[in-house]
């Protein structure tokens, strides 16, 4: 009582070396997971989590009987890598497997999804953090600039080289050398570079003595590289040479769920940088930005919350406020938003609101908004205009408003998604993952939004997974 769980950990391994240890804590972020993984913890679930998963590690854990795996609490979290989402939680617990290694990695993902945090990340957590973390953009550099950039030169080696430079792998001398875009580098380059990762060692440009490197390389592209050596444009035996461990990033859009807490974190780090009073988003907003695809990906979000900062006119941010490029921007086919956030728009097909015992929903839907909800789930299409449905739910609307009556939000958002959810499990039979996946959300997300809308008091003693 009134320690940690990673203080329990370290007490339970000074008494049982060799006993797996899972743990489950409600925070997901890099460094609980990086910390738990250091301390030996075999896996580690942050809440909510999926019973069948939990099973399954348990079930590994009994088999293999080996310290390898995850995380748990730590107060002191990387504010650069935010995510709960599943896919962003699978990075997170591959950084803490490579926090002992210095193997060679390489990070793929769209550009803006964060390649060069994560390649910060992999040398915070790593045997060489001591040293320098040096980045730089081969696509950046002009081609008859970037040999001397990376491998620096003699005095003499070419007009103006009036005195010796280092280059980049001198300067990561101890550390890590990131080489971010490093599919756009040029050719001829890359037989340099592999050079160098085989041998351990260099040339200055002009030079003839060999310069010892020692330092981790980490990769990242948003190319594919398979393809690009397909094409003749990547070395094939370099592209061995990289991937020997691949990190694939999500794109925002991939993990929509995090959206929200990813904008309430730049908002604060905007207002920060500007001096001025954090603003508020509401959930409509969030909801909006749910809904769209993010094509810069986090990096947009960021930019969107600097927009935001600075010229939404009130504290609290609401959909009118976002910028063109979301008002204007087709919306997604699912808003798997974060909790606290709103539900997909009125164009997304609802199944049947039929529960697994067959019961109707209490609350029933107006008839007229039952009639398309069915077509939709007998395979008929719908129109694209406003329809009877979305009719019924503007009258519900104004009817509500009209009367003075508080809490509409949250009384029509509690209906529409407790519709949604059961629907979902009504078609699935009760399965969970498979309701999930056809709402287009997580698995944590919709474990919290049975538990927070109370469908789980109603599910009959079911685990439906």
């Amino acid at each position: 009582p009134g320690g940690s769980g990673l203080q329990l950990l370290e007490k339970v391994h000074a008494l049982q070396p060799g006993l797996p240890v899972i743990i489950m804590t409600a925070y997901s972020d890099l460094d609980s997971a990086v910390s738990a993984f250091q301390r030996g913890a075999f896996e580690y679930l942050p809440k909510p989590f999926d019973l069948p998963k939990a099973v399954e590690l348990i079930r590994r854990a009994v088999q293999e009987s080996q310290r390898e795996d995850v995380a748990q609490v730590i107060q002191d979290v990387t504010p650069e890598m935010l995510g709960q989402a599943p896919a962003m939680q699978d990075v997170f617990r591959a950084i803490g497997r490579l926090s002992q290694s210095q193997v060679t990695v390489l990070i793929t993902g769209e550009s803006g999804s964060g390649k060069e945090l994560v390649a910060r990340a992999l040398h915070k957590h790593s045997p060489v953090a001591g040293g320098p973390f040096v980045a730089i953009n081969t696509a950046a550099i002009p081609k008859d600039l970037l040999e001397s950039e990376l491998f620096g030169h003699e005095r003499g080696a070419f007009t103006g080289a009036q005195t010796q430079r280092r280059g980049r792998f001198e300067q990561a001398e101890g550390g890590t050398l990131f080489l971010d875009e490093i599919g756009d580098m040029p050719f001829d380059l890359q037989t340099r570079l592999l050079r160098v990762l085989s041998d351990g060692q260099f040339y200055r440009v002009g030079g003839h003595a060999a310069v010892k490197a020692h330092v981790r390389v980490i990769a990242a592209t948003h190319q594919n590289l398979e393809q690009r050596v397909k094409d003749g444009a990547f070395r094939e035996d370099l592209f061995h040479r990289l991937n020997v461990i691949r990190l694939r990033l999500p794109a925002l859009r991939e993990r929509a769920e995090d959206v929200p807490m990813l904008t309430r974190h730049f908002l604060q780090v905007s207002a920060r940088q500007l001096g001025v009073e954090s603003k508020r988003i509401d959930d409509a907003a969030l909801a909006r930005l749910g809904r769209f695809a993010f094509p810069g990906n986090v990096r947009q979000l960021e930019n969107i919350c600097h927009w935001l900062t600075v010229m939404a006119p009130a504290q609290v941010i609401s959909v009118q406020d976002l910028p063109p490029e979301v008002l204007e921007a087709p919306l997604l086919g699912s808003g798997a938003v974060a909790a606290g956030s709103a539900p997909p728009a009125a164009d997304t097909a609802v199944p049947p609101a039929i529960l697994p015992t067959g019961q109707p929903l209490a609350d029933p839907m107006p008839a007229p908004m039952l009639a398309p909800v069915a077509a939709a789930a007998n395979g008929l299409s719908l129109p694209s205009e406003s329809s009877a449905w979305e009719q019924a739910l503007d009258n519900e609307v104004h009817a509500l408003l009209a009367s003075g009556q508080g809490e509409v939000w949250d009384r029509l958002m509690h209906r529409f998604e407790s519709r949604l959810i059961r629907a979902a499990l009504g078609t699935t039979h009760g399965r969970r993952m498979e309701a999930a996946q056809r709402l287009g959300i997580g698995r944590n997300t919709i474990t919290r939004k049975i538990q927070e809308l109370g469908l789980d008091a109603q599910d009959d003693g079911k685990n439906g997974f």
